[in-house]
């Protein structure tokens, strides 16, 4: 099992059904994995509108809205819906794609701190370093969202990461934060 595919099992443990996104290189390792799972995926015009989907899916169903989207402009585009789910308390999950952990910082084609440019309108923002923290990431993320004043996390996943291999998928029951 690789990085995406255990997004998409800890996506499957916490009943997500439905993910609003644009494909781009740096997610498609988690777009490649959502085709074997019954997970659909909706897929919309500009990744703005994947936040705002996801927003909406979240106010009329009451389950938390995830988004997925890649790296770069594909990431910031999405900080309008993230910055309206934080000011609506909307618990919302939003998925990035991001370059090689290698190359983060170092201003190479398509990367963006998505981390560092939401900051102040996330409840939480991760940048998975470990493909191996994949599941504890994704259980605190989905726990953050829901709990207080609801809102956004966002999950930002390089893709050397996506494609690492995970020594044992075990999503956690609880978290110890």
């Amino acid at each position: 099992m690789n990085g995406a595919d255990a997004i998409i099992k800890c996506l499957e443990k916490e009943g997500v059904d439905i993910v609003f996104g644009y494909p781009g290189v740096a997610i498609c390792p988690f777009y490649n994995s959502i085709l074997n799972s019954d997970i659909r995926t909706i897929l919309i015009r500009t990744e703005q509108n994947a936040a705002h989907a996801a927003s909406g899916f979240t106010r009329v169903s009451g389950k938390p809205g995830v988004c997925a989207v890649t790296s770069g402009p594909g990431a910031t585009n999405v900080i309008t819906g993230i910055a309206t789910a934080f000011a609506d308390s909307i618990p919302l999950i939003c998925i990035t794609g991001q370059v090689n952990s290698e190359l983060i910082g170092s201003d190479v084609f398509q990367e963006a701190d998505i981390t560092g440019a939401v900051e102040s309108f996330v409840k939480y923002s991760y940048l998975v370093k470990d493909v191996n923290d994949i599941p504890r990431v994704f259980k605190e993320a989905f726990h953050i969202a829901n709990t207080g004043r609801k809102g956004p996390v966002l999950i930002d996943v390089p893709i050397d990461i996506q494609n690492a291999s995970i020594a044992r998928f075990q999503y956690p029951e609880e978290i110890s934060m």
